[in-house]
């Protein structure tokens, strides 16, 4: 029997175990995913109790990605913004598979970046997760936070790996007409957060390409006015999507079952 799981806090608002349940029945493999909410005092101690019961993995999700990356050995992408959300138990190392879930949304959609400039909204996991991969992709990205010192470190840090500056959000106005990709990388907009706009709505301008790393509601307030502004929308589900696909095959050394992981969120979302 494999058990995997997710830790984080809330985690009410997560999809993820139908859609790793989903995949494991497909796969034939007689396992369960479940979902845990970890106060922040007990995380090591869930963490060391998860390895104690045998489980062989654990996705990480917010508020804690940066702080499992200061427990484990990183690797890859986790190694390059000490940022993890995927936890290989056995042998206590951390990776992230953020990264390749925005990358893969994006040739989902077609969409080339090479040149372009992408607005980072929020500077935690996600935040350096979504703007390490524009800069991979060949963008150039500025990140805006509100904590301007955690943004100052965000951007120093991502600066190894390409074009990259900080502007403060209370000066984000400044980057009106200037951008071609937004994406917002807080919770604002996810079920059991605060239901509004992460950026002023006048920089949701016609033809931007819009990015919310949040998935549910799969139509957050920010995908809703991008699609009235005649924006490209890319959606968080597809990011959810791939990187859970990157996560089985990191535990499980198999090919996911991508297309039985897409149908199993969007029957949970509703929308299928």
């Amino acid at each position: 029997m494999i058990y995997l799981g997710l830790i984080g806090y809330p985690v009410k608002h997560s999809v993820s175990p139908s859609m790793h349940n989903a995949a494991l029945k497909f796969l034939g493999i007689e396992g369960i995913y479940m979902a845990f909410e970890v106060k922040p005092n007990d995380l090591v101690k869930a963490i060391e109790g998860a390895k104690a019961l045998g489980f062989l993995g654990l996705n990480v999700t917010i508020p804690y990605k940066e702080e499992v990356a200061k427990l484990v050995k990183t690797v890859g992408d986790a190694a390059k913004i000490n940022t993890v959300n995927v936890l290989d138990l056995k042998n206590s190392i951390g990776y992230n598979t953020d990264v390749f879930g925005v990358e893969e949304s994006f040739r989902r959609e077609n969409i080339d970046v090479e040149g372009k400039v992408a607005l980072v909204v929020g500077a935690g996991g996600a935040g350096k997760a979504s703007a390490l991969a524009m800069l991979k992709m060949g963008a150039k990205v500025v990140v805006t936070n509100r904590t301007v010192l955690r943004g100052l470190e965000t951007v120093e840090m991502l600066r190894n790996f390409g074009e990259c500056i900080f502007i403060p959000f209370d000066e984000i106005n400044k980057v009106k007409g200037r951008v071609d990709i937004i994406i917002n990388a807080t919770p604002i907009g996810m079920l059991g957060f605060e239901s509004s706009l992460p950026i002023p709505g006048d920089l949701v301008e016609k033809d931007l390409i819009v990015f919310d790393t949040v998935y549910n509601p799969p139509e957050t307030p920010l995908i809703k006015l991008a699609k009235e502004r005649g924006c490209k929308v890319v959606s968080g589900v597809e990011m959810l999507i791939y990187q859970g696909a990157k996560a089985l095959e990191i535990w499980l050394k198999v090919d996911a079952p991508v297309e039985v992981m897409r149908r199993a969120v969007l029957k949970e979302l509703g929308l299928k």
